[in-house]
């Protein structure tokens, strides 16, 4: 795989590489049980916030099972907003896209904007085939961005998951690299 260029900048946002800087933020949003409510595990411990920002400064993109994890900032208004992920899955060129925001940055359209950034990292700099979101049921917010993204409803797990002292229905959105190029195209006709 090719290296990643950072910043990734959008129309609004700007997707940088996680620093010590943005900690506290993180643990804020990351300690919420409304954030962790579609999350696997409860709410971040400031311990286990400090890990994952870590992992998330230090990330490398060179083979299966690894993660671009990326701040997520507003342009227009610094400071850590949430996270975007890309995983580099088993298989051929096949990948999973996930966000997480801050409840401020929620309903914005950041995370619509910054999902969209990472599909084309991936299909464009990366040439990956697929790329695949992976979510609760109940978590229509997230469905219905899947949707914007122009992926489609692939498959439906009932009570895949065993989590949080209940079962969960995983539903699985996913795209190709053809059809996000084909998408972009028609966007592109029709400002």
């Amino acid at each position: 795989m090719p290296d990643i260029r950072l910043p990734i900048r959008t129309k609004r946002l700007v997707l940088r590489r996680f620093d010590g800087g943005d900690l506290d933020a993180f643990h804020a949003y990351h300690s919420l049980p409304e954030t962790a409510r579609f999350l696997p595990g409860p709410a971040k411990t400031y311990t286990q916030s400090m890990e994952r920002v870590g992992r998330y400064a230090n990330f490398v993109f060179e083979k299966a099972g690894d993660w671009v994890a990326l701040a997520i900032e507003a342009d227009d208004e610094p400071g850590l907003q949430g996270e975007v992920v890309l995983k580099w899955l088993p298989g051929h060129l096949q990948g999973e896209v996930g966000w997480t925001l801050a409840p401020v940055a929620r309903g914005k359209g950041y995370a619509t904007e910054a999902a969209a950034a990472m599909l084309e990292l991936g299909f464009g700099e990366l040439g990956l085939h697929r790329i695949e979101a992976r979510l609760d049921e109940l978590n229509t917010a997230s469905a219905s961005l899947c949707c914007r993204l122009g992926m489609r409803l692939e498959a439906r797990h009932v009570d895949k998951w065993h989590y949080k002292g209940q079962w969960a229905t995983e539903l699985i959105y996913a795209i190709l690299a053809d059809e996000w190029h084909v998408g972009r195209e028609l966007d592109s006709r029709n400002p």
